[in-house]
């Protein structure tokens, strides 16, 4: 199977979790495509935008950076994340990432159900 670019849905939200500017979504599967996960997506920051803390309880998420630069933050403090960077989140433990450099920074998101 191939999926071509322009069969993927796109979405924006603003404001996503309580973060700021937008984060554009690029659906490359739709959730019922893809077995045991609800999301598997790029999504692109730019300057000063960011995805507010939230938690996952009962899943993982994944977030593989492909581009850019970025701060997340955790329980134990914030790191700065550059590309080929892999943030794993899961166990009930909760997140927050946010673009403060000067390009955008897009990112492979993946939540699969534990």
């Amino acid at each position: 199977m191939i999926k071509r670019a322009d069969e993927m849905k796109t979405d924006i939200r603003s404001k996503m979790r309580g973060g700021s500017g937008e984060a554009h979504f690029t659906y490359l599967m739709d959730a019922n495509e893809v077995p045991h996960a609800r999301l598997f997506s790029t999504i692109t920051l730019e300057p000063g935008s960011s995805i507010g803390e939230h938690t996952h309880t009962g899943e993982i998420e994944y977030y593989w950076i492909l581009q850019g630069e970025g701060i997340v933050t955790e329980r134990d403090g914030e790191k700065i994340v550059k590309k080929g960077d892999l943030v794993i989140t899961g166990g009930g433990e909760s997140h927050a990432i946010r673009n403060e450099g000067s390009e955008p920074l897009r990112f492979l998101a993946l939540i699969i159900l534990e």
